[in-house]
């Protein structure tokens, strides 16, 4: 079982950048697919990003294209979001995610089997 942390949310302005950071533990990184999930006010969780074990393959929603890059690094058991030109729209509690499952829809929740408790993102205008 693997044990998720995130770090790195706060409060920036528009425009700004943040970068999160989920620290793993208790497994072996390289054999799970990673993702990020986001949370906003109101809001059901959704899928943000999502990264497989070498770190080769990345795939991101839409409204995130462009300004969110997902990366790993196996060897610090880490997963990174890189948000860039952030926007209010954007402001959520941010979820980090672990599976081991081949073959599934990582853009769904049920694909995933670890969470982190989350970090909260705020995005004045």
């Amino acid at each position: 079982q693997v044990q998720l942390v995130e770090s790195g949310g706060g409060l920036v302005q528009a425009g700004g950048s943040l970068r999160l950071s989920c620290a793993a533990s208790g497994g072996t990184f390289s054999d799970y697919v990673m993702g990020w999930f986001r949370r906003a006010p109101g809001k059901e969780r959704e899928f943000v990003a999502r990264i497989k074990w070498s770190g080769g393959t990345t795939y991101s929603t839409d409204s995130v294209k462009g300004r969110f890059t997902i990366s790993r690094d196996n060897a610090k058991n880490m997963v990174y979001l890189q948000m860039n030109v952030l926007e209010p729209e954007d402001t959520a509690v941010y979820y980090c995610a672990a599976t081991r499952h081949l073959y599934y829809d990582y853009k769904l929740q049920s694909s995933y089997e670890f969470w982190g408790q989350g970090t909260q993102v705020t995005v004045s205008s």
